[in-house]
């Protein structure tokens, strides 16, 4: 079982949205601590949670929501009416077309539940790298606000990796960590580099994401080893990545294993070319449930 965090985290979502749902009857945990209080949830709650988000985000009320997923509509149906739903959306203002992206990306989730094969999975240890990185915060995990500010700040660091002369040592990585003061989720981006290169103190966020630009400079850190990772690699566009992390999640919660952090993404392949040739490793920090 996950907590509410872990759940968070795997269904691209907030806590506090899992409490709203929680408290008007539309995504209830599968556990509460009678003690804690605290919240658990199962690997099968992802199926739901994944149908609310989309016909949340193509406008539907709560209610008519609810009303939807208590019929236990098909995925076909399902998919019926969001392509109704999407037609309307289609003819109002150009804003929306970022959200269609987004409803597509979770439809993608639905049709390929339980379709990924346990041989997938490997479980290994990932060694300690130095990286040269830029950061910056975003409002939380969801791809509708990591998206918009990944690629350029990928672009800013290798313009900034180029104008001080270092060679990056291997494919970039993207990792997570909560923002100290539990406003929203930093994201980091890096290139693994030398021994010897260094960066420019205190110039860890990037002008291209929307921080203020602090000149060529650009952070050397240590990512620490991962002893126990369960890794799998995604093909496709990154707006793809979520059925591929949550058939990670449910492979975790079958195989006694538990997450211990935000995942990495190793960008083993990726350019400007056709994204259906991207392939990402997934590397979440996991622990054997005792």
């Amino acid at each position: 079982m996950f907590t509410i965090g872990d759940f968070a985290r795997h269904g691209r979502v907030s806590v506090r949205m899992l409490r709203h749902y929680d408290a008007i009857g539309l995504l209830r945990p599968a556990r509460v601590d009678p003690f804690s209080g605290y919240r658990f949830y199962e690997a099968g709650q992802l199926a739901r949670l994944n149908r609310v988000i989309a016909l949340k985000d193509l406008g539907f009320t709560l209610q008519q929501v609810q009303a939807i997923v208590d019929e236990e509509v098909s995925a076909e149906e399902l998919r019926g009416m969001l392509r109704l739903r999407r037609a309307e959306l289609e003819a109002a203002a150009a804003a929306a077309t970022t959200r269609l992206a987004q409803v597509e990306a979770r439809l993608r989730t639905i049709e390929s539940e339980g379709r990924m094969s346990t041989h997938d999975v490997v479980v290994k240890s990932v060694p300690a790298v130095r990286v040269a990185r830029l950061s910056t915060r975003v409002a939380s995990f969801g791809p509708e606000d990591i998206g918009p500010v990944a690629g350029p700040l990928f672009d800013e660091l290798c313009r900034r990796l180029a104008a001080a002369g270092v060679e990056p040592a291997g494919p970039g990585v993207q990792h997570y960590e909560d923002a100290p003061d539990g406003g929203g989720v930093v994201v980091h981006v890096a290139f693994p580099v030398g021994a010897a290169a260094h960066g420019a103190a205190g110039s860890e966020t990037g002008g291209a994401a929307g921080g203020e630009d602090r000149g060529e400079g650009f952070e050397v850190v240590d990512l620490p080893a991962v002893p126990t990772a369960a890794t799998v690699v995604h093909h496709g566009p990154m707006d793809d990545i979520v059925p591929t992390a949550q058939g990670l999640a449910r492979w975790m919660d079958a195989n006694g294993y538990r997450s211990t952090g935000y995942a990495r993404e190793v960008y083993l392949a990726y350019g400007e070319g056709d994204p259906a040739g991207w392939v990402t490793e997934i590397q979440e920090p996991v622990t054997e449930e005792g």
